[in-house]
């Protein structure tokens, strides 16, 4: 989840406005840029167990992050979060550690800020004696040992959450992700790549599965991060009905959204709970006490727009939101494979020609399937390793179209696909195997 950023105080008048916010994220094909973001789990490397904010845990990591040229992100006062050109790190709830990449042209550009991220944050918490795991579930942690960082939005959404949903607390302390964003160039393009990276999101959550145990034992789904998903808000979470209607485009997700429960509104730098509230009847004056005297901003719709937990989320560029965290070249494989499906006419046509006619519910099927079944799901009688190995060869050719030799990223997934095993199943291999039934090292296998 993002860090809070410098409030639009312009007031909303129509929900037009609200459709060019999103239609001001259209670029021409020369700006496009990959934007990449990724979370790690941190341990304590005496005992496995997760750090906590302070004392010697993420504070003293953010602080020493800080001295290496990021400047600190604060929240009443504590830092949560730090900024340095166009990237930012910030904290999940339960402390995991989240590279927001900077907008670059490129996967070997994404590389270098990869590697120098890794870098830094093992140079800051060496002396702390932490370590750090890329996995999509936490192996090991319950809810209890999990600490909660002191970020005033997370606080209500601790209160919220489970009114909504069985495994909202589980999402936010014990789960992490890897996500590409990807700009578009008109309207007509944003809907194709939504519809198209929304079709094959359950696709990349079966390569990318990560997460095979929960509380030290197998959880009986190769992604359980994904399986959490699906238990956490269906109001704002999944497939939403309306990208693939008719007529969908920037006005029609304004109006979607419009109608997704709110979270909070920051005044003064304060969170202010509106859990539960309609953003439609704030925006219209119609709160009451709740936000008495208030006046609906961009700023707090675009605040708004980062709670709504769509597999693929509209921002002013596309979020790709369905993979487990996993090692340095899983990292990199997650934007080489969006990259090379959306970012070259042809394959961005041939990936439309892949997954044309599947519906809603059928796409909404298929996510529900993999968490469990992984590549030995299907869809209208297809198997998805097969559409997999059609999608990689797409995005392959995309990335080759490039020109940039970029297409050596996907080599981690091409070995998924031809083997059929995920990191999951290998991972479960570990644990009945040499591990002998203690999933333990499975965060030190994990280390990045």
């Amino acid at each position: 989840m993002s860090n809070p950023g410098e409030a639009d105080l312009t007031p909303i008048s129509n929900p037009r406005q609200l459709a060019e916010w999103f239609a001001a994220g259209c670029k021409p094909r020369e700006r496009w840029g990959v934007g990449t973001e990724h979370e790690k789990f941190g341990f304590r490397r005496a005992d496995l167990s997760p750090p906590p904010y302070e004392p010697d845990g993420i504070r003293a990591l953010l602080e020493g992050m800080a001295a290496r040229g990021w400047t600190p992100i604060l929240d009443d006062g504590k830092p949560i979060g730090l900024k340095r050109g166009g990237a930012s790190i910030s904290l999940e709830p339960g402390g995991q550690f989240e590279l927001s990449g900077a907008v670059v042209p490129d996967l070997h550009a994404t590389r270098l800020e990869l590697r120098e991220h890794i870098r830094e944050m093992h140079e800051a918490a060496g002396a702390l004696g932490l370590g750090f795991a890329a996995l999509g579930f936490h192996p090991l942690a319950s809810r209890d040992d999990m600490p909660w960082m002191p970020k005033g939005r997370y606080a209500i959404m601790r209160r919220h959450m489970p009114t909504v949903g069985g495994h909202g607390l589980d999402m936010m302390l014990r789960t992490c992700t890897v996500q590409a964003n990807l700009d578009f160039g008109d309207e007509a393009d944003m809907v194709e790549k939504l519809r198209v990276s929304l079709a094959l999101q359950p696709v990349a959550t079966a390569l990318f599965a990560n997460s095979p145990f929960v509380e030290g034992k197998p959880s009986g789904f190769r992604s359980a991060r994904a399986q959490v998903w699906t238990d956490v808000d269906p109001s704002r979470t999944g497939i939403p009905d309306a990208a693939f209607e008719p007529g969908f485009g920037f006005e029609r997700f304004v109006e979607w959204v419009l109608d997704v429960p709110m979270y909070f509104v920051m005044r003064d730098g304060k969170w202010l709970d509106a859990a539960g509230m309609s953003f439609r009847a704030f925006m219209e004056g119609r709160l009451g006490n709740a936000l008495a005297g208030e006046r609906a901003t961009v700023g707090d719709f675009a605040d708004h727009v980062t709670t709504a937990f769509t597999d693929v989320r509209l921002k002013r560029f596309l979020e790709m939101r369905g993979a487990d965290a996993g090692g340095p070249n899983m990292l990199m494989a997650a934007p080489a494979l969006w990259v090379g499906l959306l970012y070259d006419d042809a394959a961005q046509k041939a990936a439309a020609a892949l997954v044309r006619g599947w519906t809603a519910g059928e796409i909404r099927e298929l996510r529900a399937a993999v968490p469990r079944d992984a590549l030995g799901a299907s869809i209208r009688g297809r198997g998805v390793r097969d559409v997999a190995r059609d999608a990689l060869a797409i995005a392959r050719g995309g990335l080759k179209a490039r020109g940039l030799g970029e297409e050596v990223y996907l080599a981690p997934l091409d070995e998924i696909v031809e083997s059929g095993l995920t990191r999951a199943d290998r991972l479960l291999a570990l644990y009945e195997g040499a591990w002998k039934g203690d999933a333990r090292p499975a965060l030190l296998a994990a280390e990045v």
